[in-house]
């Protein structure tokens, strides 16, 4: 797709009412001399849910990626156009990494709780950020965060139990709760519901809703149900390039592209 369709996609975002929280701008992204994402456009908003959908191996995680700077952590990874948070370029020289990482928290695959208990899972982000004044301030934190994540209720009396111990769903839900324990602006999903049972996929859905609007939310997955039920505006992926861009109803009843209505009737994918 040409250059100025991109834009024009993302400049739909901006003229519909949901300012942009994030703006990619011409993002190419190289492992070594494999190039994975080609000169992707697109606006991340505050107000609605945005889906990544595409088959495996388009670019959607590794973009998602490039989000926060998760990919700093690849030796081979390259990174060029733009992408601001509140204006401002997180590829910037001057942006401090973790601060970005605080404000653009993270929600991986599989369900990595610290092996610390329940309470320190929450609490370990806003000690080391210096967000509590003291023991009430941490337990207002970690019962406020818990909260948001649907789980206080289930493990309320058993706050010092292992975080490993818990089901993967609550484990799944203890990660989103630490991250929601830093305060962050935008939460980055990578196929949260991949490795859960169907209950456990439902809650997650169900936490995905109550969010909204709190956190500019991104999420990533393979399922387009899932995309269909979640989110707002949707994505598709194919090829490292972003094919198409814009209402998750419209992508899915009505796609412009070719491409997009092959891989949503399961023509490819």
């Amino acid at each position: 797709m040409a250059d100025h369709s991109l834009n024009d996609m993302a400049a739909g975002q901006r003229a519909s009412n949901d300012p942009p929280k994030m703006e990619a701008r011409n993002v190419d992204v190289f492992y070594g001399a494999k190039q994975a994402i080609k000169n992707v456009s697109i606006d991340v908003g505050m107000e609605n849910v945005t889906a990544f959908i595409g088959p495996s191996g388009c670019g959607k995680s590794t973009f998602l990626r490039t989000l926060n700077r998760m990919n700093d952590t690849v030796s081979s990874a390259r990174v060029t156009g733009e992408i601001t948070l509140d204006g401002d370029d997180i590829y910037s020289p001057e942006m401090d990494v973790v601060q970005l990482r605080a404000r653009v928290g993270m929600v991986f695959q599989k369900p990595n709780p610290f092996p610390k208990s329940i309470y320190e899972n929450v609490a370990y982000g806003p000690r080391i950020h210096g967000l509590a004044s003291g023991k009430a301030d941490m337990d207002a934190i970690v019962e406020k965060s818990l909260r948001r994540a649907g789980l206080w209720d289930e493990v309320k009396d058993r706050l010092s139990e292992s975080g490993t111990a818990m089901s993967g769903g609550q484990q799944q839900r203890l990660c989103i709760a630490r991250a929601i324990a830093v305060e962050p602006e935008v939460i980055l999903m990578d196929e949260p519901c991949s490795a859960l049972d169907p209950i456990a996929t439902a809650k997650i859905e169900e936490l995905i809703h109550e969010l909204r609007g709190r956190y500019a939310i991104v999420i990533v997955t393979h399922n387009m149900q899932q995309a269909a039920r979640v989110s707002q505006r949707t994505a598709f992926f194919h090829l490292g390039t972003l094919v198409e861009y814009g209402d998750t109803s419209e992508i899915f009843t009505n796609p412009r592209e070719t491409r997009t209505k092959d891989y949503i009737t399961g023509r490819y994918g």
